[in-house]
C-alpha cells in the first residue's frame, strides 16, 4: 500500500504504474481517492474547529456562572449541545470516509520497482542468470509420481480418499528424503546467520489483509469457520505478522529469520490440481526467509535471498535459474520479484521452486511496522524467499539425481539427514 500522501501529490506516477501493470480498471480510483482525500481532511478540519470552538465555550461557562450571568451560561450551554451534536455527525462522517479510502488505497497497486521490465503476464518474464548445467540423461526420466512408486514412496489413491485431490501420503525414503531436505534447508540457512523460527499456523485477519491483497487472499487463504482466524498459505504471513503495530529500535535491524511450517492454500482458479502429481497441491511444508530492514538496506538484502536459494540448490546438484518477474505478474504489494526455477531433465524445461520479494515498505504500512532511528520514526522494509518447499523441490530432486538404474543418488551435503548412505534403491 502506497503512502496517500504521495497519490495525493504524484497522481500521474500512480496512474502509469497501474498502467505498467496492466490494471486500467483501477485507473478511475486514483481521482476516486484524491476526491475522498479532500472530503476527508476538510471533514477532519471542521471537526478540529468544533472541538477548539466547543471548549473555548465550555471554559467560558465557568466564568458567566461566577458572574451569575446564567441567561448567558444557559445559552452558552444550548450551543455547545449544538456542537456537540455536529461534532459526533463530523466524527460518524470521519470514520466512514476514512474506511473507504483506506480500501481503494488497498487495491491500488504498489509503485514498482525501475528495474522491473513491463511486461502483461508471466509469459513476459526474463531470464537473469543460469546456474549449472542442465542434464540431458541417455535414458527416458519417468513421472515424478513414477519414481516415488518404485520406492513405495506415495500414495496417492488413500488420500484421495481421506481428503479429496491435491493431497497425499509420503513414506518410506521418499517421506524421508523430505524431512531430509527441509531439516538441510533449515541449517544452511541457521549457518548463514539466520535466526531459525516457528509460527502461529493460524493468523487473525487483520493480519492477512496486512500481508497480501486482497485478491490474493481469496486465492489462497483457507478460512477457519466461526473463528477470525486462517490457515497460513507461507510462514511469510506469520512471521511479518509477528511485527504487528510495534515499534522496532533501529539498532536493532535487519531482523533475519528463516521459519518453517506447514502451508495450505486454496489453489483456487488454479488450472490442474494433478490427481498424480504433487506439483501442485492444498497442503505442503515449507522453509521460508523473512527480512525486517531499513528501506535504504532491502536492494541488498533481496539479491543476498534470492542467491542464498540459488546456493542452497547447487549443493543438492540441481541446476536453476533466476528469472526476473514482469511488471503484470508482479502481485499487487510487492516493489520487485525474482524466481527461482529448476530445471527438470524429463520436460526438459525450467520450473518454480521458489519467489524473492521486495515488498518496499507497503506491508510495514498496513501493519504499522515501525523503526526508531535517530531522526525519528519510519516504516521498516519487509523482504520474503523460498528456501525450499517439498514436494515441489523433490520432484527437481528426484529428476536430477535419478539414475539409470532407477535409484536416487544422495548428494554429500544431504547424506547426515539421510542416514549416511550416498543413494537410495527401489523397491520395485
Amino acid at each position: 500500500m502506497i503512502d496517500i500522501k504521495f497519490l495525493r501529490e504524484n497522481p500521474e506516477v500512480v496512474k502509469e504504474n497501474i498502467r505498467n501493470k496492466f490494471q486500467d480498471s483501477k485507473l478511475p480510483l486514483v481521482d476516486e481517492v484524491i476526491a475522498l482525500d479532500e472530503e476527508l481532511r476538510q471533514n477532519k478540519k471542521r471537526a478540529d474547529d468544533l472541538r477548539a470552538n466547543r471548549n473555548k465555550i465550555s471554559k467560558s461557562i465557568g466564568m458567566l456562572m461566577g458572574q451569575k450571568k446564567f441567561d448567558e451560561a444557559e445559552e452558552a450551554k444550548k450551543l455547545v449541545a449544538q456542537q456537540a451534536a455536529e461534532l459526533a455527525e463530523c466524527e460518524a462522517k470521519e470514520a466512514e470516509l476514512s474506511e473507504k479510502v483506506q480500501k481503494i488505497m488497498m487495491i491500488i497497486p504498489n509503485i514498482i520497482d525501475p528495474t522491473v521490465p513491463i511486461g502483461k503476464d508471466d509469459s513476459e518474464n526474463v531470464e537473469v542468470e543460469r546456474f549449472g548445467e542442465p542434464l540431458t540423461p541417455d535414458f527416458e526420466v519417468p513421472y515424478h509420481t513414477d519414481i516415488m512408486e518404485r520406492f513405495c514412496g506415495i500414495d496417492l489413491d488413500s488420500a484421495r480418499r481421506v481428503a479429496g485431490n491435491g493431497f497425499y501420503y509420503l513414506l518410506g525414503d521418499i517421506a524421508r528424503l523430505h524431512s531430509a531436505v527441509i531439516s538441510y534447508a533449515r541449517d544452511f540457512m541457521i549457518d548463514r546467520g539466520f535466526t531459525y523460527c516457528i509460527p502461529p499456523y493460524m493468523i487473525r485477519a487483520g493480519v492477512v489483509t496486512g500481508v497480501m491483497s486482497f485478491a490474493e487472499m481469496e486465492a489462497m487463504m483457507y478460512k477457519i469457520e466461526g473463528e477470525d482466524l486462517y490457515l497460513i498459505g507461507t510462514s511469510e504471513h506469520s512471521m511479518i505478522g509477528k511485527f504487528i503495530d510495534q515499534i522496532v529500535p533501529e539498532a536493532e535491524l535487519p531482523y533475519t529469520l528463516t521459519s518453517y511450517s506447514p502451508c495450505f492454500r486454496k489453489e483456487k482458479g488454479a488450472h490442474g490440481i494433478e490427481e498424480r502429481g504433487v506439483y501442485r497441491i492444498h497442503q505442503f511444508e515449507k522453509q521460508e526467509m523473512v527480512v525486517v530492514c531499513r528501506p535504504e538496506e532491502s536492494p541488498v538484502w533481496f539479491d543476498k535471498l534470492w542467491k542464498n536459494t540459488v546456493d542452497m540448490f547447487r549443493t543438492l546438484d540441481i541446476p536453476v535459474r533466476t528469472l526476473e518477474c514482469c511488471s503484470g505478474d508482479l502481485a499487487d504489494l510487492k516493489v520487485k520479484s525474482i524466481d527461482v526455477e529448476a530445471w527438470s531433465p524429463r520436460q526438459q524445461k525450467y520450473f518454480e521452486v521458489g519467489s524473492c520479494s521486495n515488498l518496499g515498505d507497503a506491508q510495514a504500512r498496513r501493519l504499522k511496522i515501525r523503526v526508531k532511528g535517530e531522526s525519528g520514526t519510519y516504516l521498516a522494509h519487509t523482504l520474503n524467499n523460498t528456501v525450499v518447499a517439498p514436494p515441489r523441490m523433490l520432484i527437481a530432486f528426484l529428476e536430477n539425481n535419478l539414475n539409470a538404474d532407477g535409484s536416487v543418488n544422495i548428494p554429500v551435503a544431504l547424506r547426515p539427514y539421510m542416514g549416511g548412505v550416498d543413494k537410495i534403491i527401489p523397491k520395485r
